[in-house]
């Protein structure tokens, strides 16, 4: 009776093993943040529109690009000091050699878009939503912040050079502006 019953559920306890090891593994992926040295993962962000896609591979093949992020548009810190600033000092971090400045979130392309015009990004900052957080989960510097609607990205900023990650900034406790900050991030360059 034993072997019978061994016999009927092993297929099933395979493929529920298999399941959560994917699942682990998947995991744990997550959980292992991008580094100095690494590729950036090939995700699309949208810009101003769903239908406007812009993959994070061609943004930064053959350039040198600067990409922060903030946890969400219109939030108090994100608002007050960290897109303002990157704004403010687009031109001398543009002067350093950096090509581009984007500014990435999970919200959805209209709120990013909305954001930005409040704080007159213009051609400074390109304003690129990451809708569902697949980005941030590939660099593994998503968050859950529930009160704020659930995954978030962390705070932090990047340089990427010709696809390569050159140089990362994460907000060490996840709440405060200090290495990510366009000022700390200009005088590394």
């Amino acid at each position: 009776m034993a072997t019978l019953l061994t016999l009927h559920l092993r297929p099933a306890l395979q493929r529920s093993c298999r399941g959560n090891l994917s699942h682990l593994r998947s995991s744990v992926a997550r959980a292992m943040s991008v580094k100095v040295g690494d590729e950036l993962p090939s995700v699309d962000l949208f810009e101003e529109t769903p239908a406007n896609n812009v993959n994070t591979r061609d943004l930064c093949a053959g350039r040198k690009v600067l990409i922060f992020a903030v946890p969400g548009a219109f939030t108090p810190g994100c608002s007050k000091t960290h897109l303002p600033g990157y704004v403010k000092q687009a031109d001398d971090i543009k002067a350093k050699g950096i090509q581009e400045i984007a500014c990435v979130a999970v919200n959805d392309p209209f709120v990013m878009s909305a954001w930005g015009e409040r704080h007159n990004t213009g051609d400074k900052v390109r304003m690129l939503a990451d809708t569902n957080g697949e980005f941030t989960k590939a660099l593994g510097l998503d968050q859950d912040l529930a009160v704020l609607g659930g995954l978030r990205s962390k705070r932090y900023s990047l340089i990427v050079e010709d696809g390569k990650v050159t140089q990362l900034n994460v907000e060490p406790d996840g709440k405060g502006l200090t290495c990510s900050l366009a000022e700390n991030t200009l005088a590394k360059l």
